[in-house]
């Protein structure tokens, strides 16, 4: 179980550190609603990548709400993302052609059942 936990982590860092890279201005909830998580665990998560030395807080200071922040990659935090980028893309192939032989073989099962359907009915 832990393995599935820590992929899921990974993806969910992946795809938080994507986003602010693009976007460091996006909020909790904003990251949270595009990530799939609930606020409480974009903080956890934001947390966790700060700690880590991934992500700095900063104000954004273009915002009218000076109280708004930005999240900023690091260098290391670039880093990490390259990283974990490969280790997703990989995950995400096999998960592709893991789904692409399941609906083969479905699609095969389904044919053979028309086909022998079709055949009675003659």
């Amino acid at each position: 179980m832990t393995g599935k936990r820590t992929k899921l982590q990974e993806d969910t860092h992946f795809r938080v550190l994507r986003l602010l890279q693009e976007n460091p201005e996006m909020s909790q909830r904003e990251l949270a609603e595009a990530v799939g998580v609930s606020v409480g665990g974009m903080h956890y998560v934001l947390n966790a990548l700060i700690e880590k030395g991934l992500v700095k807080l900063g104000n954004f200071t273009a915002a009218e709400d000076k109280r708004r922040y930005a999240y900023v990659l690091t260098p290391k935090g670039i880093k990490e993302k390259s990283l974990i980028a490969g280790k997703f893309l990989k995950r995400k192939i096999a998960e592709y052609e893991a789904l692409t032989a399941e609906i083969d073989a479905l699609a095969s099962e389904l044919g053979e059942h028309i086909q022998e359907v079709s055949e009675r009915g003659r």
